[in-house]
């Protein structure tokens, strides 16, 4: 039970309380638990509020209500300078259910009856220790049933956040599946903004300070957007740059897999190269594209790039925005340019889309019945059904997960003066056809 603790930089516990009594009670017992006693002060809820304004959070914090007048509105002030990651437990005399089921969903790990049993009260502080101290992982069952997903655009403006939403809404309003949508924009990042929600502090908190990371942390920094969907999104400062080595996001993840069944990553391409580490335990890769010259050339190189950095990920290629009439290139020419087929195809629908932005709601929650969703709900039983074979979640077509794809001269492997890059994407000839006037 003594046994060194990590908690980060942060105390192991601090308690304000207002009697003599529940004072050297408390002090025993910290003493017995190897915690310094000096940590335990005499001060009630507003004297824990008045010290934590100014200095860091512990990682179990016991405050006294004794002589609080409104304690759910007092816990509501304690939350607002308490650090993410606290458990606290609270104490008072008040013998009331409906109160201690109300602190309860306010956020308190538990409530205590004055006067104070040393026995529960040592049982209470070790279960709140367990809370850090239990090993992460150690339900296999519950890791193997997770499915973790990150939805990449191949250019900027191809719909992958919009896809990935809709993803996460689906598998959590449709198949019912608890699942954590995260947004790795974090400056103009739009799955809050997408689901009508204000994006909190959550993710920047993570940022700022990964150590804090745990179950209690996910469940009080994200945000609820159904019974079922929880987002943690971010609205940062353009002024603030991103100073992170990605650690935060692989605890964050790796969190998400003991708390939820699903996690869709709305993963913006540059995080890529900056952060490969983040693709390590993704099953499924929806990478999204518009049939372009632009979207050709990219599809190459991110495919090339996970299956260097990634060739566990079973990838789905996504053309969204497929227009009916002649594009820019046809899906045959665009899949001979990547040398793999599509998976699937979402047909272009402005007005459906617009109406989503009005009604504050998911693409496929808005339009239940438009083409697009019926698209989106087959990506999303493709994802489900990688969960247990790969093979049955592609397209027959497809190139299929864990399977060596057709060899693809990529731009790192095609040789040097090879021609232009048109050339390279087999697609000069298309673009001469359609352009009588521009020269092969």
């Amino acid at each position: 039970m003594n046994a060194p603790w990590k908690t980060g930089n942060r105390d192991i516990f601090s308690a304000f309380v207002c009697d003599d009594v529940t004072l050297d009670t408390l002090r025993s017992v910290a003493i017995d638990m190897g915690w310094p006693p000096e940590k335990v002060m005499k001060g009630g809820l507003r004297n824990a509020i008045q010290s934590l304004a100014i200095t860091a959070s512990p990682a179990i914090l016991m405050v006294d209500l004794s002589e609080s007048g409104d304690p759910l509105n007092d816990i509501n002030a304690l939350a607002e300078v308490c650090e993410p990651g606290t458990v606290v437990i609270a104490v008072g005399q008040v013998n009331d259910v409906r109160l201690y089921r109300d602190l309860v969903a306010s956020g308190i790990q538990d409530y205590l009856l004055k006067p104070l049993s040393p026995g529960h009260l040592r049982d209470t502080l070790v279960q709140a220790q367990s809370i850090f101290a239990s090993p992460r992982g150690a339900d296999g069952a519950a890791t193997k049933r997770h499915i973790a997903t990150a939805v990449v655009g191949t250019r900027g403006g191809v719909g992958a956040s919009t896809i990935a939403t809709s993803l996460a809404w689906m598998l959590s309003a449709d198949h019912k599946m608890p699942t954590a949508l995260l947004d790795l924009d974090v400056h103009f990042g739009t799955g809050a903004l997408t689901l009508d929600l204000e994006p909190g502090r959550g993710l920047t908190d993570a940022i700022d300070n990964p150590s804090r990371i745990d179950g209690l942390f996910i469940e009080r920094a994200m945000i609820r957007a159904n019974d079922n969907l929880a987002i943690l999104s971010a609205e940062a400062p353009i002024s603030a740059p991103l100073l992170t080595d990605g650690t935060a996001f692989v605890q964050l993840i790796e969190e998400f897999r003991h708390s939820f069944e699903a996690t869709v990553v709305d993963l913006p391409r540059n995080m890529l190269i900056n952060f490969p580490q983040l693709l390590a335990n993704m099953q499924v890769v929806v990478v999204v594209t518009e049939l372009t010259l632009a979207g050709a050339r990219d599809g190459i190189r991110i495919l090339s790039w996970l299956k260097s950095n990634a060739p566990h990920a079973h990838v789905l290629m996504v053309a969204n925005k497929v227009a009916s009439g002649v594009g820019e290139i046809s899906r045959s020419d665009f899949e001979t340019s990547i040398e793999r087929k599509l998976n699937f195809a979402i047909p272009v629908d402005f007005k459906a889309a617009a109406n989503a932005a009005k009604l504050g709601q998911t693409f496929v929650g808005a339009n239940r019945t438009a083409k697009a969703t019926h698209a989106i709900r087959a990506i999303a039983d493709a994802i489900i059904a990688s969960e247990g074979e790969r093979e049955a979640a592609a397209p027959a077509h497809g190139v299929k997960g864990g399977k060596k794809p057709a060899r693809s001269q990529t731009e790192s492997e095609a040789p040097k003066g090879s021609g232009s890059l048109l050339d390279r994407f087999a697609i000069k000839k298309l673009l001469s056809k359609s352009k009588p006037g521009v020269p092969a």
